[in-house]
């Protein structure tokens, strides 16, 4: 008899985040923004889940959504077993504690009038956790974690370098022991000496607190390096859902295929065969019908044009949206992450 499989830290299922467009005097509502169609994952304990695509697919709406920073119009966000799609705001504050965030910029996601120890321990005494010598201990015990001096405390967001900054986001996000971090390109304002830095401090944390990761990224390579799964997005929909050594190694879909066609090697005697997509990326105020990549993929289909293809599960563990590949066992409405 099998083990039961352990309870997904984060379990989302069909999300959907429509943002109304309003015109004239009585602001009458003229039609959609559909950032986010019906997005599926899970992330396990321990585990990071990649979710990558071009700038506008979706990803920084997806992030906000699981993280209620924005209502969903439709789905279901489960966190640790509980629904808590539409949870009032007493009722979720207990689930902030589990969930929590590390933004692009680290500048601009601190408050410049705040030292750096407040800033790290202002989560504890919101929650009624820690106060006076205790939180200060606390305090520089995160600040430790992070690599950083507790000295370093009473100095301001100005006085830190890019790398500091992210890491005081980062001791900011641990403050109150959460179970998953959400991180919306964490690194890419950062050097690149420096993101290899931050990268290795987030997979050192997570090997230590069995921390899950949502990683969100444009950067393949910085994905690669630290995620497990990996879900690639485009115009609001998640077209490939793959083991991170699946996905590199044989991606399905043609967009997946382009966006790994235009990572850069550091070898001129590799060769590649160039997949340069054409056109631009379709308006999520009115995508196009059937598939969503359809007008710019050098595969397309007559069928790809009016029907849309379901992301379906081709292989254990492989999801695809695309109708090249027809699914070869029955379609799992969401895609399960395997133990990390």
């Amino acid at each position: 008899m099998r083990p039961a499989a352990p309870t997904p830290v984060l379990e989302v299922s069909g999300l959907k985040k429509h943002f109304p467009l309003h015109k004239g005097l009585l602001r009458r509502t003229v039609g959609h923004v559909y950032a986010v169609d019906g997005v599926s994952f899970s992330i396990n304990e321990g585990e990071t889940l990649g979710l990558v695509g071009e700038s506008g697919c979706g990803k920084s709406t997806v992030a906000r959504a699981v993280l209620r920073l924005v209502e969903p119009t439709g789905g279901t966000i489960t966190l640790g077993g509980c629904d808590i799609t539409r949870l009032g705001k007493s009722e979720m504050r207990p689930h902030r504690r589990e969930m929590q965030i590390v933004f692009q910029d680290p500048f601009a996601s601190l408050d410049p009038r705040m030292s750096a120890g407040d800033i790290v321990g202002e989560p504890l005494m919101v929650h009624g956790i820690a106060k006076g010598e205790a939180l200060k201990a606390m305090v520089a015990t995160l600040f430790d974690q992070v690599g950083l001096r507790p000295e370093q405390m009473r100095a301001f967001p100005h006085e830190f370098s890019g790398g500091q900054r992210q890491r005081i986001c980062i001791a900011r996000a641990l403050a109150l022991n959460p179970r998953l971090i959400v991180c919306d390109e964490p690194v890419s304002a950062l050097d690149v000496s420096i993101q290899a830095q931050v990268i290795n401090l987030m997979v050192d944390l997570q090997r230590e607190k069995r921390l899950a990761y949502l990683f969100i990224a444009h950067d393949l390579a910085v994905v690669e390096h630290i995620s497990h799964r990996i879900a690639v997005m485009y115009l609001g929909r998640i077209v490939e859902y793959a083991d991170k050594e699946t996905l590199f190694r044989r991606p399905l879909h043609p967009y997946t295929e382009a966006l790994l066609a235009a990572v850069p090697i550091p070898d001129p005697k590799v060769k590649r065969v160039k997949r340069v997509l054409q056109g631009d990326v379709p308006s999520p105020i009115n995508p196009p019908p059937g598939c969503a990549f359809h007008p710019r993929c050098p595969r397309v289909m007559d069928r790809c044009r009016v029907q849309a293809p379901a992301l379906a599960e081709i292989e254990p563990g492989t999801f695809v949206a695309c109708h090249l590949h027809e699914a070869t066992t029955s379609p799992s409405p969401l895609p399960i992450a395997r133990s990390a």
